[in-house]
């Protein structure tokens, strides 16, 4: 018998989008929309049309994308109460935005419909119908999103399946079984989801959200019951505690329930895809994120490691190529000889027996003062490096002056300069100024100021994120702190790190092991 096909609905640029700190320009939702339609997912929600002029604008230059494999969606609601559909402005503006598509939610919940709607059942029940069946006379695809409908069948079964019912009288293609609240456990989900296939025929989605911590369970629960859709978000994004994870339900359902839902080879791409869209909605990827995370199939301790060196997949449950990530191993004053030798051989860099030693010891001495290289790959990378016969750095920091000022009430102004030996072949001083909006920025500007003329294509590094840890101990504000800084130049993403009483050194040598990287990387 041939295994059903999963249909992927994404909604990270309407869901996730409400979450807190993400703010999707409409260039940000249409790129992510591009690469969501490469990794084959079967439905891209847009937004809500006419709820903002930019989401308006992203509905227009839509109409303009020629969508290899999803198709876009429009979302809005039942039409406003004791209304006519026809008169209801916000579905006509779901009819204007252009799409074959659209999403509507409604209450499926006596206790929203009777306390936060404040409707009568049955009126409740009419809009989910007439505004159902006023767009399927339009000539759209419809999707009906029963809000609340989890809880509200623990309450009462038999109104919410009356709201299903409605919606089938209404004509639509899929209805959407949603547990907005995030509460419900996996196996109510299964049996509920199990219930309502077995008492009415239609095509059923699932909507989960994460406040227990369950989406994807819950999500892949739903489709082991008959669900024939999941939506989902990248990253997981969405309010509170947000939703279903794209990146972990997909590669769940090909690689371990072996249900289709896109292409084998695609895949691959979804751990570009999380970091792509970390990237655009300016957060930075949590590092054990499962499948596409950077500690995903990462390696610290000893016996792991040496038994990954024997058998790569002997403590990975799926292959990190797969999902087109990689393994690593981490190295830290806790590693042996062995974690450095195959962590040089993961960085390309062929390390003898005595380099080996050397690397190890100097990582031992930079953790006892506070540095840490389990998440600064590129730290880690430049001191194997600078092990090598030959080696010489291409530039050097003479000196560093930074200030920062502030007139009364005005903002503080700060500034940088910098003296830096630059060996490009000739032996060359560059010495320069900048401002920044803060001292660490007015450094890094200053920096790239005077290597942008020997290395321009430092044009494309750009500085994506920036943390600071103060190091516990009883110095009060004279405390190290460690400062890490993620880089990317759009085709690799690399970490550095620094460490300092000096909150301004920690963050310089940073910086300057950040750039010296993508230089050493071009060369």
């Amino acid at each position: 018998m041939k295994a059903k096909m999963v249909e992927i609905y994404d909604t990270t640029l309407r869901d996730g989008g409400q979450q807190p700190g993400i703010s999707f320009s409409k260039d940000d939702k249409l790129r992510i929309a591009e690469k969501l339609d490469q990794l084959g997912v079967d439905y891209i929600e847009l937004g809500w049309p006419g709820a903002n002029e930019k989401d308006s604008e992203v509905f227009q230059e839509a109409k303009k994308m020629k969508l290899k494999n999803a198709k876009f969606v429009a979302f809005g609601m039942t039409c406003a109460k004791y209304k006519n559909p026809a008169e209801d402005k916000q579905l006509a503006m779901l009819i204007d935005s252009g799409t074959e598509v659209v999403a509507i939610v409604g209450k499926a919940s006596r206790r929203h419909v009777e306390k936060v709607l404040g409707v009568p059942l049955e009126e409740n029940l009419r809009l989910i119908r007439e505004s159902c069946r006023f767009l399927v006379e339009n000539q759209r695809t419809v999707f009906f999103d029963a809000e609340h409908f989890f809880d509200g069948f623990k309450q009462d079964d038999e109104y919410s399946l009356d709201c299903v019912r409605a919606t089938i009288e209404g004509g639509v293609s899929r209805v959407v079984l949603c547990d907005t609240n995030g509460g419900s456990l996996p196996w109510e989900i299964e049996s509920i989801v199990a219930e309502v296939k077995n008492k009415l025929e239609i095509p059923i989605g699932i909507h989960v959200h994460n406040d227990g911590e369950m989406a994807v369970a819950s999500s892949l629960a739903a489709i082991k019951a008959g669900a024939d859709q999941v939506q989902v978000t990248v990253n997981g994004y969405g309010e509170r505690c947000g939703n279903a994870n794209l990146c972990s339900v997909i590669p769940a359902l090909k690689a371990k329930m072996l249900l289709p839902c896109l292409l084998e080879e695609n895949m691959t791409q979804l751990t570009n895809l999380a970091r792509f869209t970390a990237e655009i909605a300016n957060l930075p990827l949590n590092s054990q994120q499962p499948y596409v995370g950077n500690s995903a199939f990462r390696h610290k301790a000893g016996l792991h490691v040496n038994a990954i060196s024997k058998d790569p997949d002997s403590y990975h449950h799926i292959k990190p190529e797969a999902v087109g990530n990689v393994s690593s191993v981490a190295v830290s004053e806790l590693s042996g000889r062995s974690n450095i030798e195959i962590k040089a051989k993961e960085f390309g860099i062929l390390l003898d027996s005595e380099q080996a030693k050397k690397v190890l010891k100097q990582v031992e001495n930079l953790e006892n003062k506070g540095f840490q290289f389990e998440g600064a790959d590129g730290s880690l990378k430049l001191i194997m490096m600078r092990q090598q016969d030959g080696y010489a750095r291409p530039f050097k920091i003479l000196s560093r002056d930074v200030r920062s000022q502030q007139h009364g009430q005005e903002d503080p102004v700060d500034s940088a300069i910098v003296k830096v030996d630059i060996n490009g072949g000739v032996n060359n001083i560059a010495y320069q100024v900048a401002d920044g909006d803060g001292p660490v920025n007015a450094l890094d500007n200053a920096l790239r100021k005077a290597l942008m003329p020997s290395f321009s294509y430092l044009e494309k590094v750009k500085l994506i994120d920036y943390k600071v840890r103060v190091l516990p101990g009883e110095k009060g504000t004279a405390k190290p702190v460690r400062v890490l800084v993620d880089f990317s130049d759009g085709s690799e993403n690399w970490t550095t790190t620094g460490c300092s009483t000096d909150s301004i050194e920690a963050s310089l040598q940073a910086l300057t092991d950040g750039l010296e990287y993508v230089i050493l990387k071009a060369h």
